[in-house]
């Protein structure tokens, strides 16, 4: 086998080929140009595991149609909060992406992301007046103006045909539709910030894996690489660290050894696709519609039927429907969850199990699903769906966090966390939706939180990209109405 070292420190190592590395690479270089970067990527080509648009719905999360983000409390009542939040979010990776595409970083914005209404669409009494309720709640929010809603069948029919064609007539059903919304290409996307990183310097190391991490004396981290084309073992030293790396990024944690990362577990949730080509079926519908979860889906689960387009060419998505491996990446292996189990972190994921019966019961009915059932549930939003026009495809793997929990022992916990070293050099993010459109939101916090020194002098240039950072757009309507205005003509949006 052999053996190469190098022992030359870099400033920034970025563990993953994903959206996250990439915005984070782009933030760095934007604000300190001089230092050295480099991404570890395991496999050939980056945006291959969770930012590969066939891995995601594509959803430009803002909260517009996501009805997770505003659940019904015992009592009936229905607060804002949430949604607001991930839609502030969204809102800071469009202002970025705006000022990339007008220096000329990106490309033109049709190619990674393109306007599509944001739905919701219910059926029955009682999700018709919750979704009434959640209109009334978010109809005073600057970012949710623009928000129609209609419990009206012909109205509904034509913000999206196919939803209504042969609907039986006697279901009550209401409606939600921003044209504001979008559909974002995340692996385009993804590319096109490496390939400008490297235009400026980085360098890309893909078919690499980082075998361990360690801290040295001297305060950096020693990284064991092993690269798959001849089997070359080499190290790298490097400054900070961030590890990037979807469902991979537990295991490099636990390897840091840094304390942080104790009492932290994953459980992975598989996920499956319906998709059609079909030119008639398409161009009947033009929307990104999400209805209810089930009891127990975790948010990730919740169904909606999608618009994509993807390398220009035009689809329809519906899903998803959830399963279960041990597998913690769709390339990794089947030892990946019992290999992550250690003695500080079995406590809160034998908890997690006790208290989320729900889950494991919705799990395994998606797991004894066939395709009739499958085809159900599509039907449930397109009536007309016809087995043959539709193909099975396998989306990318989720890592959900589970913690600690001093009341409940360890809580399964939807969202994304950033884990994060004492002294900051080392930092890594945990957990799935909203992550990929809250990227530039949760890289900017990450900068703050592991370069206190330096951010400081590098605010100016961030508010430069990003105006709204450090405000919030909710709280002036001008503000955000001007906002989106902006964005909007940069990324050839909807104003």
């Amino acid at each position: 086998m052999k053996s190469v070292n190098s022992e030359a420190p870099v400033d920034v190592v970025l563990i993953g080929g994903g959206i996250m590395s990439a915005t984070l690479g782009t933030l760095i270089k934007q604000v300190q140009p001089d230092w050295s970067i480099q991404v570890i990527e395991r496999l050939g080509s980056v945006a291959q595991e969770s930012s590969n648009p066939w891995n995601n719905a594509g959803t430009g999360h803002a909260a517009l149609c996501e009805l997770n983000y505003m659940p019904e409390a015992p009592d009936g009542s229905v607060t804002a909060d949430k949604a607001v939040s991930i839609n502030e979010q969204f809102q800071i990776s469009r202002q970025l992406w705006a000022h990339l595409v007008r220096t000329g970083a990106l490309p033109e914005p049709e190619t990674f992301i393109n306007p599509t209404p944001h739905m919701t669409f219910v059926r029955g009494k009682a999700n018709v007046e919750y979704l009434k309720k959640r209109v009334e709640v978010l109809k005073d929010q600057p970012l949710f103006a623009e928000m129609e809603y209609s419990d009206d069948p012909a109205t509904i029919a034509e913000w999206t045909p196919l939803i209504m064609k042969k609907r039986n007539p006697r279901q009550r059903i209401a409606a939600t539709r921003n044209i504001s919304g979008t559909d974002v290409d995340f692996g385009a996307l993804t590319r096109y910030l490496f390939d400008d990183l490297q235009r400026q310097g980085g360098q890309l190391r893909l078919n690499t894996q980082v075998t361990d991490i360690d801290k040295q004396d001297d305060g950096t981290w020693k990284l064991k690489l092993l690269r798959h084309v001849g089997n070359a073992r080499s190290t790298i030293r490097a400054r900070f660290v961030f590890v990037g790396a979807g469902g991979g990024a537990l295991a490099l944690l636990q390897h840091s050894g840094i304390p942080e990362i104790e009492g932290f577990g994953g459980f992975p949730i598989s996920g499956q696709f319906l998709k059609t080509t079909n030119p008639k079926l398409v161009a009947q519908h033009q929307a990104k519609v999400y209805g209810k979860a089930s009891v127990g889906a975790p948010p990730m689960s919740v169904p909606h039927f999608d618009t994509r387009m993807v390398e220009g060419e035009p689809s329809l998505l519906f899903g998803p429907y959830a399963g279960f491996t041990p597998k913690f990446l769709k390339t990794s292996t089947w030892f990946d969850l019992p290999f992550s189990i250690r003695p500080h972190n079995i406590g809160p994921m034998l908890a997690v199990a006790r208290h989320n019966f729900d889950l494991m019961k919705y799990l395994v009915g998606e797991l004894l699903a066939g395709r009739k059932k499958k085809l159900d549930a599509l039907r449930e939003f397109m009536p007309t769906a016809k087995s043959e026009d539709w193909e099975l495809i396998t989306a990318g793997q989720r890592v959900q966090v589970m913690k600690k929990d001093k009341e409940k022992g360890g809580v399964l916990q939807f969202g994304t966390e950033v884990v994060t070293s004492t002294d900051g050099s080392i930092a890594g993010l945990l957990g799935a939706s909203p992550g990929a459109s809250t990227a530039a939101p949760i890289m900017v916090d990450l900068l703050k939180r592991c370069f206190p020194e330096q951010y400081p002098a590098w605010e100016p240039k961030l508010r430069e990209m990003i105006p709204s950072l450090g405000t919030r757009l909710s709280d002036d309507p001008a503000a955000a109405a001007a906002s989106l205005a902006d964005t909007a003509e940069a990324l050839h949006l909807p104003a």
